[in-house]
């Protein structure tokens, strides 16, 4: 696909962590790219210059109007919404509404204006606590979708929309169900920059870089090898490539709609991640061992073979140790950015 070929695209919450990304290689790749965004827990340094910056909300019906006509938008990357788990089962209706309602007006102004694409971050969260085949390496996208808090829900609810409209208007969509998402953009472009953030390897290395006295372990009596709990890491570069290639096939076969599971197919511990991120900072984190939390399964690991099979995706930062270099670079620049502003 030529570059003068490629369509304008509109990306929500673009000033977050997946978001920034995807709008880092999306411009890196030629396409024309716009954001929407509300600030509410984005960063306006996360967009490169020369990317229009239209602050505002999802569901404002005007706006995006405004927004599609001039920028000519043609497709959709949608990462606008909440995504602590805790936190959607003590305010559901905050999930409901920024998920679930938010998401929905969204995709009736995209319907309105004609728009032919929609690419939605979705989670492996819809899955829940999943049971995966013992014949397969992890979690597939015909494993039962069985939510366990108002986040999975909130999200699958979104799924079932697009499915809804996509069979009743001219337009196809892909849902990307992502693991866990972690790391950096090489060049240090943009990076998890959320203060308080909840994912281990980012309080892993703000533990290392002396911001945390130390590390949470909630469990060690999982049915894994060490006891800790195991997730599939997937570098945050390596799926904003994943979404690229999936607005791609969706412009290419536009009766095609398309849901994959994001991650590399195979897990890391707990510990082996607090091992590894020692390893990488040449520093001993201080664990502290804690009961488990509820509702965090022993294993989550994607089967990702239909993401590869589709996209001939092939992931470039498929390392745990790159994966925290990338974050501890980002880190070290993120203190400098603050530190300066």
């Amino acid at each position: 696909m030529t570059s003068h070929t490629k369509t304008p695209v509109l990306v929500t919450g673009g000033a977050g962590y997946i978001g920034s990304h995807a709008v880092l290689a999306l411009k890196d790749a030629g396409w024309p790219v716009a954001v929407i965004d509300d600030l509410s827990t984005g960063f306006r340094f996360a967009i490169p210059d020369g990317v229009p910056l239209y602050e505002g909300d999802v569901a404002d019906a005007a706006l995006l109007a405004r927004i599609f006509a001039e920028q000519g938008t043609r497709a959709i990357m949608h990462f606008a919404g909440s995504i602590v788990v805790p936190e959607s089962v003590a305010d559901p209706l905050k999930y409901y509404r920024n998920n679930t309602a938010n998401s929905r007006a969204l995709i009736e102004a995209a319907v309105t204006a004609g728009l032919p694409h929609f690419i939605f971050s979705s989670t492996a969260a819809t899955y829940g606590t999943p049971d995966a085949a013992p014949d397969s390496p992890g979690v597939s996208e015909d494993t039962p979708q069985r939510p366990i808090n108002p986040y999975g829900w909130s999200k699958l609810m979104t799924e079932q929309m697009l499915a809804d409209v996509a069979a009743a208007h001219p337009m196809n969509y892909g849902v990307l169900r992502y693991f866990n998402v972690a790391g950096a953009d090489p060049q240090a472009r943009s990076g998890q920059s959320t203060a308080g953030a909840t994912h281990l390897i980012k309080v892993a290395i703000e533990a290392a870089l002396g911001m945390r006295e130390s590390v949470a372990v909630f469990g060690t009596d999982y049915a894994t090898p060490d006891g800790t709990g195991v997730r599939d890491y997937i570098h945050v570069s390596d799926l904003a490539a994943a979404h690229v290639l999936t607005l791609e096939a969706l412009i290419g076969a536009p009766s095609r709609s398309l849901t994959m599971n994001c991650g590399y197919g195979r897990g890391f511990s707990v510990l082996e991640v607090l091992d590894a991120v020692d390893r990488v900072t040449n520093r001993q984190l201080d664990r502290r061992i804690q009961g488990r939390r509820a509702g965090d399964p022993d294993s989550l690991i994607s089967d990702s073979r239909h993401l590869r099979a589709t996209l001939g995706w092939e992931p470039a930062h498929a390392d745990l140790d790159t994966i925290i270099a990338h974050a501890l670079a980002w880190e070290r620049k993120l203190a400098d950015l603050r530190g300066s502003a």
